[in-house]
């Protein structure tokens, strides 16, 4: 016992206070693929998302809060993949998700059914024997997971890949499979892509319960499950609590079905059906009711024709008043979504906008995004797409016919003034996803004097915040002229720190800044043939180095052309002096490279000891010749220019990514990505790599060789993460030296 006691001691003073908060970028930034509200609580939501996690809503100001994020560390990143989502109608602190993020060899693990007894504050899982797909092809479809609203002891989950439908008799503690359910979604996207993105079977869409149809031992009687089949039948029913299943009768055939919602008092189900899985594709589709009770179908189509070019994903159905639905276009490319209304059970409708004197429309409601002004200027003002596209997500509040929600491929819309759709055929659309930062972080930096953090992102191009104060503000513009989807790498010049360079992940795609990245301009010597990579910035921002993906490290003076550097490997990691205009630093395999002419040709310097791959490097701010090297061996450590390396600890193994940040005093605090004590985490150093504490603590920030880092230029103690699919977080304290 007493040297167990001596071991926590060891290991609590390997550990310091750091509270982790989200950068607020704000606006949601991704791909939201289910909501699903309590059916009589008040206020009680859950959004899911297919590379950030889980997110419960807080109604009083319409913000979410994220509450998977402690089940996300590196063994469990895929954890942030949420296939789907159930509540429990008879307990409203119960939640259910199903994650784990690919069905192909990228995520190594099985999936697992994760449960919350109070409300995500902590979390319980059932493993699966199978994968599981939050960011699969027909990830919003749903939902697969469903609680039996008679018994909560009961849930049923359709799985991918054929697995078929899975069962569980003790509230999710197990689950087993369904051996009379024998249908299991045969479709695959492309047949051709095997082991690919695109090349697995779709599985079961959706699962949902008839609450009227009484029960059968406790349990309910008749339950829907769809599938993604469009060859046979793709709806099919139990009428003995799942006991055995048929096809039900008279069922359209021709599309995928997406979802299927039953309204109770109407004893009706009505579903939505696309001619892909989703939720990219779509270019036909259909709506349909099933009466329950007559055993009969209706096209309830909302349009028919050349007004039909797309499939139908979100469909809200209203429980306070039956008769009214909400379907949504998956995708209308253009010139935008449209949704559709109706108070008869279908038998008429009403559009959300509609052609005046083409091109001009008529729209019949108002759009803001003071949640997130950057989706105006970024996005909206920029685009004939202002509802949206991927609209798989749309509920109405069972408890409030005003409130409803819809996701899209870039943020949550919705309002609470929906029934003005009928009375002033106008409503009022708000981006209602405050708190949800999906954002894929590709690259981040913060420049001692100048710009607190730049955040460069995948799909939302990346944003700019100034001080320490605005990150607690959503930015009023993304990185515009140019804006791109993504924005793969940015660096500043060490002495010159206004100066900025970005680049994306298309040919040509290179811009600068001479104002800390508030305004942009296009940087003129690319030419078609560069892309991605990592670029660098000389200290005096008159060199850009950029490391491409296919075209090697090229180099540029005053936005002249690219020429190549012929002495360093491609694809090489490469970083500038921050304060020495001429030295250039460059990573390969093993061995490290300097460059002592502003980039124009590369010698091999120093040796890394046992390294053989060289991941990350990270130049002194303000001290000319300092220079930190991340390897599978650790991390290495020169004042010298790379002519000497020592490793002044070996607590540290496996590096990625690795960041200077302003510590306490004049001194500089080490931060790195690696394993040690505390296991594959976040790590930092008062004493230049001397001893390494663990400043991650509890916080999840999913796998860490995905991970971007940069510690700050102003702000003392100030760390900052960039996560592949929650964000940018930050937080700050104090690392205590080994003597401390």
């Amino acid at each position: 016992m007493k040297l167990l006691a001596s071991i926590q001691l060891l290991t609590t003073a390997a550990s310091a206070a750091f509270t982790w908060q989200n950068a607020k970028i704000g606006g949601g930034g991704g791909f939201v693929s289910g909501i699903v509200f309590h059916p009589t609580a008040k206020g009680v939501a859950y959004a899911r998302t297919d590379i950030g996690g889980l997110y419960r809503l807080n109604p009083d100001d319409d913000s979410w809060t994220a509450v998977t994020d402690s089940i996300t560390d590196n063994d469990n990143w895929h954890n942030w993949g949420v296939d789907a989502l159930a509540l429990d109608p008879q307990d409203e602190n119960m939640v259910y998700a199903a994650v784990g993020m690919y069905t192909n060899d990228w995520d190594p693990k099985s999936g697992s059914i994760i449960r919350s007894s109070d409300k995500g504050a902590t979390w319980q899982t059932a493993a699966l024997p199978f994968k599981v797909g939050g960011n699969m092809p027909g990830r919003g479809m749903g939902e697969r997971l469903a609680v039996d609203p008679a018994n909560s002891k009961i849930l049923y989950f359709g799985a991918r890949s054929g697995s078929g439908l899975w069962k569980s008799v003790d509230g999710g503690s197990t689950f087993a499979q369904v051996s009379s359910f024998t249908a299991v979604g045969t479709f695959i996207p492309d047949p051709k892509d095997v082991g690919g993105y695109n090349g697995d079977k779709q599985g079961l869409a959706f699962v949902t319960f008839d609450s009227t149809s009484g029960t059968t031992d406790g349990a309910t009687k008749r339950i829907f499950v769809g599938t993604a089949d469009n060859t046979t039948a793709s709806v099919y029913v139990s009428e003995d609590a799942g006991a055995t299943w048929n096809p039900v009768e008279g069922q359209p055939g021709t599309y995928f079905p997406h979802k299927g919602v039953l309204q109770p008092e109407e004893k009706a189900l009505y579903l939505t059906y696309s001619d892909g899985t989703g939720p990219y594709d779509g270019t036909l589709g259909a709506v349909h009711r099933y009466d329950i009770s007559a055993g009969t179908w209706k096209d309830i189509t909302p349009v028919s024709g050349g007004d039909l070019y797309f499939g139908f994903g979100g469909l809200g159905v209203d429980i306070q008043k039956p008769g009214t639905i909400v379907v949504a276009s998956l995708n209308s490319w253009y010139p935008d979504a449209q949704i559709f209304r109706s108070t008869d059970s279908g038998a008429t409708w009403s559009n959300i906008w509609a052609w005046a004197n083409y091109p001009e429309m008529d729209l019949y409601y108002g759009l803001t995004t003071s949640k997130a002004p950057w989706i105006k200027t970024g996005f909206i003002d920029t685009d004939t797409k202002h509802l949206g596209w991927m609209i798989e997500a749309l509920v109405i509040n069972p408890l409030d016919s005003d409130h409803w929600l819809y996701s899209t491929g870039l943020t949550v819309f919705g309002g609470h003034d929906l029934t003005k759709w009928d009375s002033a055929h106008n409503v009022s659309i708000q981006s209602l996803a405050d708190g949800i930062e999906e954002f894929a972080v590709q690259d981040l930096a913060s420049t001692p004097g100048g710009s607190e953090l730049l955040v460069g992102v995948g799909d939302d191009s990346g944003f700019t915040f100034k001080d320490t104060a605005s990150l607690k503000n959503s930015p009023s513009t993304p990185w515009m002229n140019p804006i791109w989807s993504t924005s793969l790498s940015v660096d500043y010049a060490g002495a010159s720190v206004k100066n900025i360079v970005r680049i994306g992940n298309s040919a040509q795609q290179i811009a600068v800044s001479s104002d800390g990245g508030a305004s942009w301009g296009n940087y003129s010597g690319a030419d078609t043939t560069l892309n991605s990579g990592t670029v660098a910035y000389s200290a005096d921002a008159d060199t850009v180095l950029w490391s491409t993906t296919t075209s090697g490290v090229k180099r540029s003076q005053n936005q002249g052309t690219f020429s190549a550097v012929s002495s360093l490997p491609s694809s090489a990691v490469i970083a500038s002096d921050k304060q020495n205009n001429t030295v250039f630093y460059g990573g390969s395999a093993a061995d490290f490279y300097v460059s002592t002419d502003i980039g124009s040709s590369f010698s091999k310097v120093g040796s890394l000891g046992s390294a053989t791959a060289v991941r990350d490097i990270a130049a002194h701010p303000t001290k000319a010749g300092e220079v930190w090297v991340s390897t599978d061996a650790g991390v290495f450590h020169s004042t010298d220019y790379g002519s000497s390396f020592k490793q002044d600890s070996t607590t540290l193994t496996n590096t990625y990514q690795i960041a200077l940040g302003l510590g306490s005093g004049s001194t500089w605090n080490v931060y790195a990505f690696g394993t040690g004590p505390e296991g594959a985490k976040l790590y930092g150093s008062a004493d230049d790599g001397v001893s390494w504490t663990d400043i991650q603590g509890s916080q999840g920030f999913g796998s860490i060789d995905s991970c971007k880092l940069a510690g700050s230029g102003n702000t003392a103690g100030q760390v900052y993460v960039g996560t592949n699919g929650r964000g940018a977080f930050y937080a700050s304290g104090t690392i205590k030296k080994r003597s401390e």
